[in-house]
């Protein structure tokens, strides 16, 4: 009897139980999981083996060497992509930004040890002037803020630059134009799938699962689903100061090893909230945050952890 057919391949999609592959010789194969228990995402390595009737089935998942991950209504962690080493946070004038989801963003990328850079698409359409704050908080902190329009072309050769050598991932709300940004920095971004806004400004976006592209650049770049909400994972957020690179720098000074940076004694994140050497707005975003995490920590058995933080 034949011995089936083994071989690695990139995930390049997953949708639900069955996944994309690309092997080696750049083919592009349709597959599923075997077995239930297989968790497998957008930028996984995986081993694969075609059975007896010519199907391909991915039986393992090769270690990560990183993996964003996300809580779901459970408060158990799930993987979102693997094998990163960017994120980029995409907003625009239209939907409006939301900057704590922004930062709920940026802190789950730091967390997971990636670096990460904000795109303002749609640059031809106004932000308002509290959207600029944030930003240039933001800015102010280190990180890049490229502005572009995916449509009119201006920005992107920047912006490819900035990406390329990078395995990167787009994160933002529905209707921000990842698909389109997709169409101009891909190699075969003509494939994406663009959305439409939807009445009141609402943004509605038709794509489904992550999907990953080469850029013309260089390096890759995936496209993920849009999203309301997004609750970063408990079991991967630094439990000190919940990604927030402000906090960290600050918090050696606090009295208390273990303070919560809320009302201790001695905190010297709160001193410097008041002094104004940390923003304010960015300071509540870390209070939401961590109610968040304490409540998603509160809805968890005792000693139960997310089933996603494989690397």
């Amino acid at each position: 009897m034949q011995s089936p057919e083994r071989f690695d391949a990139d995930v390049i999609a997953a949708y639900g139980r069955h996944v994309l592959l690309r092997d080696d010789a750049a083919v592009i194969l349709p597959a599923r999981p075997f077995g239930r228990d297989l968790d497998i995402v957008c930028g996984d390595r995986v081993a694969c083996q075609r059975d007896a009737h010519g199907e391909v089935l991915a039986t393992a998942v090769h270690k990560r060497s990183s993996v964003l991950l996300r809580s779901n209504a459970r408060a158990r962690s799930e993987p979102i992509v693997a094998n990163l080493t960017m994120a980029a946070v995409v907003i625009a004038a239209v939907p409006r930004p939301d900057p704590f989801m922004i930062d709920r963003y940026l802190c789950a990328a730091a967390s997971a040890g990636l670096a990460s850079l904000l795109i303002v698409n749609k640059a031809d359409l106004p932000l308002r002037d509290e959207d600029e704050a944030a930003l240039a908080e933001l800015a102010a902190l280190g990180w890049q803020v490229h502005r572009v329009s995916a449509l009119a072309g201006t920005g992107l050769p920047t912006l490819a630059t900035a990406l390329s050598g990078h395995t990167s991932v787009l994160l933002g709300q529905s209707g921000v134009g990842k698909s389109s940004l997709i169409r101009q920095l891909a190699v075969d971004g003509q494939d994406a799938v663009t959305g439409e806004l939807m009445r009141e400004s609402e943004g509605r976006h038709t794509t489904t699962a992550s999907r990953l592209y080469d850029c013309i650049g260089g390096g890759r770049i995936i496209d993920s689903p849009g999203v309301r909400d997004y609750a970063p994972s408990v079991d991967q957020l630094d439990a000190a100061s919940l990604g927030f690179i402000e906090v960290d720098r600050i918090a050696p000074g606090c009295r208390f090893a273990d303070c919560k940076h809320r009302q201790e004694p001695g905190c010297a994140v709160t001193a410097a909230v008041a002094d104004g050497r940390m923003s304010a707005r960015r300071y509540e975003s870390y209070r939401r945050l961590r109610r968040l995490y304490e409540e998603l920590l509160g809805q968890r058995a005792p000693g139960t952890r997310g089933n996603g933080n494989r690397r």
